[in-house]
């Protein structure tokens, strides 16, 4: 059977089409600047080799009709026909609480859907434009939504409650909803056999770090606990977005800048964070490179992002009970040695022992990087959560 995987955001749509009868990914690729001057289709050829397509793409469903294109033509294909394609599986940013697992779209999950728009404005939207080109150009081929709120919807009341006027729950939804979902129950799951641990008797720790990042406690093979919020803003310090601050601080800003909502959201999303603290860059290769040089407010960016995953990793050991393995994932969690090094260090009073050799040779592999006597397993995984979605998509099928 052959899945082909949609991830749509605002201006970019992300592909890959899986063979899942032996596992091979066929085709991936990626199309950006959607609607703006310069966009254009990167795919990587199965010898490693990138092309880029130049066109003019307006929206999404063109954008996904130059995909199919591409995967059936004469140049780049990987296929002869479109009636090749089985199923569509789609990433899905936001459930609320009305989908704890992934589904076949029909009208009434799309309805479903369309409802949580509010929670995810920048998100849902472009997530649903993928369904809806799906629906014109392959009408008879069935569509899966995979959502990144899913997999968190088994945390407690007291852990996704905010101390809010519960009324507020009641008639907005006002809650801890969690995000990343896709890539914590891929890495968990994918760590626990690659250490060769029953999944379901381990206390896990996923730190998915890259320029959205976040970190979620593991008990049981259910989530309890994760660092993002209702929106993606909570939580960790990230590339552009704030992280935890004080909700009385933003209202002062917010009276001293004489700034409204809107602007306001700029300020924690796009303007804080790494970038915001550095003045340089959100890229963390870009702050290593300046804390090198001895940039004091790069060096200054560092120690606070690596500080707050430390901090939200001991915290989560304490939910937890103790702690049995920590995984690094994400852009910076599979690559920048020294962020792990420093998030593990000082950790050996819970158990945490990294082998500095290991680590220092570890880069975007699977890898075991903690000391033979460390008492919590260390590993480096880095997601896939396009498998994932093409993984539930297959099993829906089947089921």
């Amino acid at each position: 059977m052959n899945i082909l995987v949609l991830n749509c955001g605002s201006s970019s749509i992300k592909y890959k089409l899986f063979d899942m009868d032996h596992g091979d990914v066929m085709a991936q690729g990626g199309i950006e600047k959607i609607g703006l001057k310069g966009s254009f289709l990167k795919l990587t050829l199965p010898d490693g080799q990138k092309v880029v397509l130049e066109k003019e793409i307006k929206e999404h469903q063109v954008g996904i009709e130059f995909i199919l294109e591409v995967i059936a033509g004469k140049a780049y294909g990987c296929i002869r026909s479109l009636n090749e394609i089985n199923a569509v599986g789609h990433r899905m940013v936001h459930g609320g609480e009305q989908f704890n697992a992934s589904v076949l779209i029909n009208d009434e999950v799309i309805r479903k859907v369309v409802e949580c728009i509010d929670l995810a404005p920048l998100h849902n939207p472009p997530n649903l434009s993928g369904v809806y080109a799906i629906q014109q150009l392959l009408p008879e081929v069935p569509q899966v939504a995979v959502f990144d709120t899913a997999f968190h919807q088994t945390m407690p009341d007291y852990a996704y409650m905010y101390a809010l006027p519960y009324a507020l729950y009641e008639k907005y939804g006002i809650r801890r909803y969690g995000f990343h979902g896709t890539s914590h129950r891929y890495v968990s799951r994918r760590a626990c056999d690659f250490l060769n641990l029953p999944y379901e008797e381990q206390r896990i720790i996923t730190a998915h770090i890259g320029n959205g990042a976040s970190v979620t406690a593991i008990k049981k093979g259910v989530s309890i606990d994760t660092s993002m919020g209702m929106t993606p803003v909570e939580g960790l310090m990230m590339g552009t977005r704030s992280g935890d601050v004080d909700a009385g601080a933003l209202v002062y800003v917010m009276d001293k800048e004489n700034l409204g909502t809107r602007e306001i959201s700029d300020v924690v999303n796009k303007q804080s964070g790494v970038l915001g603290i550095s003045a340089i860059s959100s890229d963390m290769r870009e702050i290593e490179t300046a804390v090198a040089a001895g940039n004091e407010r790069a060096i200054l960016a560092l120690k606070m992002y690596n500080y707050r995953i430390k901090k939200y990793i001991g915290s989560y050991a304490a939910a937890l009970g103790g702690l049995d393995v920590l995984i690094f994932t994400g852009g910076v969690g599979e690559n920048q040695i020294p962020t792990r090094q420093q998030v593990c260090e000082n950790m050996e009073y819970m158990g945490i022992k990294l082998d500095e050799a290991v680590n220092a040779k570890s880069r975007g592999e699977e890898k075991l990087i903690s000391a033979p006597d460390s008492q919590v397993k260390v590993v480096v995984i880095p997601t896939d959560e396009e498998y994932m979605i093409a993984i539930d998509t297959l099993n829906i099928l089947n089921s």
